[in-house]
């Protein structure tokens, strides 16, 4: 596909996304500018980066270290902002804190540990951190997925707040695909806003709840998200190899 025929077609689900997002806030009685659109471009071309720059999408989010760090780097000097949503294994924790403004998956202490010793031993401004929260262990289920119960929420995040170079922003989700609350996003995200309110006892100013993707941020955003993670309703579906 020639760049001018793709940046026609991300320019068009761009807008469509757009107007999802103001819909939803508009039904919720909140104002557009509560809610921020983060991009993720797992598996997309750095190429389609710089399209949706030129489109006026800031921020980006990756799930894989490799892939992120590469495309972090093809992009310098585009004043975006990087968000690392995926699994993080304790060994990656210098790379990422190279190149991303904010995690939305930490889950356990040892990584707390590690970002912050990387930051530390960096001369980087403080990495936000956001909480991931796994609800469906709220009702005892394991998954593939990251994320804390949220039984241990407050101690996951009285550690981000303690730990040096690290910033206590608030938490994150994903629809829970098990448990008492899997089929219904709105509940699952009420349920992390309830969680998102008495993380504040601890910092007033994490405030931050990434929630919600490309099939389910209308209900995220009318719990109050006030981040969005959406991919292929902007990017389109990756057709199968082979």
């Amino acid at each position: 596909m020639s760049r001018a025929r793709r940046e026609v077609e991300l320019a068009a689900n761009l807008a469509q996304v757009e107007e999802r997002i103001t819909r939803a806030c508009d039904a919720a009685g909140r104002a557009r500018a509560d809610v921020t659109l983060i991009v993720v471009t797992k598996t997309y071309p750095a190429e389609d980066v710089r399209l949706l720059a030129e489109l006026g999408v800031r921020e980006f989010a990756e799930n894989r270290d490799q892939e992120a760090s590469a495309k972090a780097a093809q992009c310098a000097g585009l004043g975006l902002i990087w968000h690392f949503v995926g699994q993080l294994q304790t060994n990656k924790a210098r790379s990422v804190a190279g190149y991303a403004d904010w995690v939305h998956s930490v889950d356990r202490v040892r990584l707390v540990t590690a970002l912050s010793a990387a930051v530390v031993n960096s001369s980087r401004a403080p990495l936000n951190c956001l909480v991931q929260v796994a609800l469906e262990k709220e009702s005892g289920e394991e998954g593939g997925r990251g994320g804390v119960a949220p039984g241990g929420v407050r101690e996951l995040a009285e550690a981000v707040a303690a730990a040096p170079g690290l910033r206590l922003a608030g938490v994150m989700t994903v629809a829970p695909l098990t448990g008492v609350l899997a089929g219904n996003p709105r509940a699952a995200f009420e349920r992390l806003m309830e969680i998102s309110r008495n993380l504040r006892a601890i910092d007033p100013a994490a405030t931050m709840v990434s929630a919600g993707m490309s099939g389910d941020l209308e209900a995220a955003i009318a719990a109050g998200a006030t981040h969005v993670r959406v991919g292929s309703a902007v990017l389109g579906v990756r057709a199968a190899l082979g």
